[in-house]
């Protein structure tokens, strides 16, 4: 089957098995490795990427259900190769361990942020309880996303201030 698609950004044409899982067809045949491997269920959100905007476990959806939808991946978030504040925020607050969960807690963040520049930390616990993490005990990871939500005090400051 084609499907017409767009990723990060740039349409493609790919032909591909509709029944093909999303997240095989980055990691194999597009050597895209950000989105991982976890649970294979949607229970751990290491393969989060956006669909049309929107949050989607990549291990739950085949190829057949993306045709004519953009997908984004933690590849397609970076522009011209330097850090979102979100993913500078993790570095930031050492909310990285050994990193596995952390491209899916990033989409997750960042969509959250989208939705809601200024989430509170119970928002930030909820757009989050769909991911597991056995590294960090996801302080530092609520931390960094609350830190990048705050509103900026004034035009020329930066956007980011972090609570320790």
């Amino acid at each position: 089957m084609i499907i017409e698609w767009s990723l990060n950004g740039r349409p493609l044409r790919s032909e591909v098995s509709p029944f093909r899982r999303l997240l095989d067809y980055l990691r194999s045949d597009l050597k895209l490795l950000g989105a991982k491997e976890g649970c294979r269920e949607g229970k751990c959100g290491a393969c989060t990427v956006w669909i049309d905007g929107q949050v989607a476990n990549a291990c739950l959806k085949l190829m057949g259900q993306i045709d004519g939808k953009e997908v984004t991946t933690i590849e397609g978030l970076n522009e011209k190769e330097r850090f979102t504040p979100l993913q500078e925020a993790f570095l930031t607050c050492s909310a990285i361990e050994c990193g596995f969960c952390i491209p899916g807690m990033i989409m997750t963040g960042t969509a959250l942020l989208h939705q809601d520049p200024n989430p509170g930390r119970l928002e930030i616990r909820e757009a989050l309880k769909g991911h597991l993490c056995a590294c960090t005990g996801y302080q530092k990871m609520l931390d960094a996303i609350e830190g990048v939500a705050l509103p900026p005090a004034s035009e020329g400051q930066a956007r980011m201030r972090i609570r320790r």
